[in-house]
């Protein structure tokens, strides 16, 4: 595995924009504590954004990692412009004359995306805990490290998208038309739940429950149910909902049923580029 790693990690060490790209991404990932310094006043009206409890522990690992997953485009650029370097560059064919297997290949691209995950995962924990010792207002030791479940749900959300842009970037071979090939199945499933809300339109407001139901089951939607938006969960925006007539009643828990769903189709993504890899002539 570390052989692995190490030949992946001196490949982008040589790679420019892999480096930039992943320093703007980690970049991204810290600069969550920014968000603390989002205030608003304007005469009467003071609002300063870290006062209304989203960095109160245990509430901030499901605000912060629904916010990092956000930036995860970025180091999909990263994975999807590592494997069309190696057809570029005709490292992917030196390798193999070198004497690694195409097993192996796949397995130290694969490697690279658990790194990265890890990483991701490292760096939203340590400036998560940071900012929680700093404004939340909950610091006993139970409640700190309660809800740490959204760091796991992260972790496999990372795994699973940046899987996907891997086995993208076999089949198509060119970063940019990998990237297109995601936005463009993101299109497709963003249609394909619309017909479901067509479909289901007779259950009022049921229509949209069934929808979520069917579309579970689909690879972007299945990562994105890992961690659902957070912002209904705060105090104030249950006030606000009560006064005009609106209640929330909605389950914020990661589900066991989506990681299960999100495992299967990162399994499934890593199986189809290591078959594409036997398939294809290099």
């Amino acid at each position: 595995m570390l052989r692995l790693l190490n030949i992946e990690f001196h490949k982008l060490k040589h790679n420019r924009a892999s480096r930039v790209l992943s320093i703007i991404y980690f970049g991204l990932l810290t600069s969550i504590a920014l968000i603390a310094a989002i205030k608003f006043d304007i005469g009467p009206i003071k609002f300063h954004l870290a006062e209304q409890g989203i960095f109160n522990f245990p509430y901030i690992w499901h605000f912060n990692t629904y916010v990092a997953a956000m930036f995860k485009f970025f180091l999909l650029l990263v994975i999807v412009s590592m494997m069309a370097n190696e057809y570029s560059y005709k490292t992917l064919k030196q390798n193999l004359i070198d004497g690694l297997s195409k097993k192996e290949f796949i397995l130290s691209k694969f490697y690279t995306v658990i790194l990265f995950a890890g990483v991701s995962v490292l760096f939203v924990f340590l400036v998560s805990l940071i900012l929680g010792f700093i404004y939340s207002d909950f610091n006993e030791f139970s409640i700190i490290f309660s809800d740490l479940e959204y760091l796991f749900a992260f972790f496999i959300k990372l795994i699973g998208f940046f899987s996907f842009g891997l086995f993208l970037g076999i089949l198509i071979k060119r970063s940019a038309f990998a990237v297109a090939g995601m936005i463009v199945w993101s299109i497709i499933e963003g249609l394909v739940k619309l017909y479901f809300l067509w479909i289901f339109k007779d259950f009022k407001d049921g229509a949209l429950v069934k929808a979520n139901e069917a579309m579970q089951f689909f690879p972007l939607e299945a990562m994105s149910n890992l961690i659902k938006e957070p912002l209904s969960r705060l105090g104030a925006v249950k006030s606000v909902a009560k006064q005009i007539g609106e209640n929330f009643v909605k389950d914020y828990s990661v589900q066991i049923t989506d990681i299960f769903i999100v495992l299967i189709w990162t399994a499934i993504f890593i199986y189809l580029s290591y078959y594409l890899l036997k398939k294809r002539d290099l």
